[in-house]
């Protein structure tokens, strides 16, 4: 369900040729998806999001069940209702699979784009951890595993930092959480600092 909206596919991080060709390289693999899934950002998105669209998934499933209904009640009588009535039903099921099949398809739409939007916002603080990672484990190259179209047709488990990515992410994130919070409250003295001396001056106005 979910897609990777990084703009390159399977190399995420490398170093220069020069580089990679003056020192062993230390490669390493990420399942990029998980690992955004995996944050505690990402929990929180899929979960908003899939609040978010639970009111519409519940009127396609009802939409579903009113076909379901009409097709047993025709299959039932198929050999003693009448031509009118068999008409009718065959009707309405009709047009009611083409209202399910066109709000489905909008729904998925919708979602699709939803869910784009969150996934590019993780994407790009997911690649400023991964940097940091990279540069401070010594890293030359992560690929990543998570679409077939990455060419790794063997990994060692110990060259996956997909866990260790998530690990840091969600350090980082709660890091900037609190210097936001710390930083909040000291506006607050600014303020009533300037504010005071004009307080005072009125009250010592006749």
């Amino acid at each position: 369900m979910i897609r990777t909206v990084l703009s390159t596919t399977f190399v995420i991080l490398a170093a220069s040729v020069a580089a990679m060709a003056q020192q062993p390289q230390k490669v390493g693999i990420i399942h990029i998806q998980n690992a955004m899934l995996g944050t505690k950002d990402g929990q929180k998105a899929a979960a908003e999001l899939q609040a978010k669209f639970d009111p519409t998934s519940k009127r396609l499933q009802g939409l579903r069940e009113e076909i379901n209904t009409l097709q047993a009640e025709l299959s039932k009588g198929s050999n003693t209702m009448g031509e009118e009535r068999r008409r009718e039903l065959a009707r309405q099921i009709d047009q009611k699979t083409r209202n399910l099949n066109r709000a489905s398809e909008d729904a998925q739409s919708d979602f699709q784009q939803e869910q784009d939007k969150v996934m590019q916002k993780l994407g790009q603080r997911m690649m400023a951890v991964i940097g940091k990672y990279s540069r401070d484990n010594g890293y030359s190259l992560i690929l990543d595993v998570s679409t077939q179209q990455t060419p790794v047709l063997y990994a060692a488990n110990g060259i996956d930092i997909t866990q260790d990515i998530v690990k840091l992410y969600d350090e980082e994130s709660a890091k900037a959480a609190a210097a936001t919070s710390s930083a909040a409250p000291a506006a607050a003295p600014t303020a009533e600092a300037a504010t005071a001396p004009a307080a005072e001056a009125a009250k010592t106005q006749p």
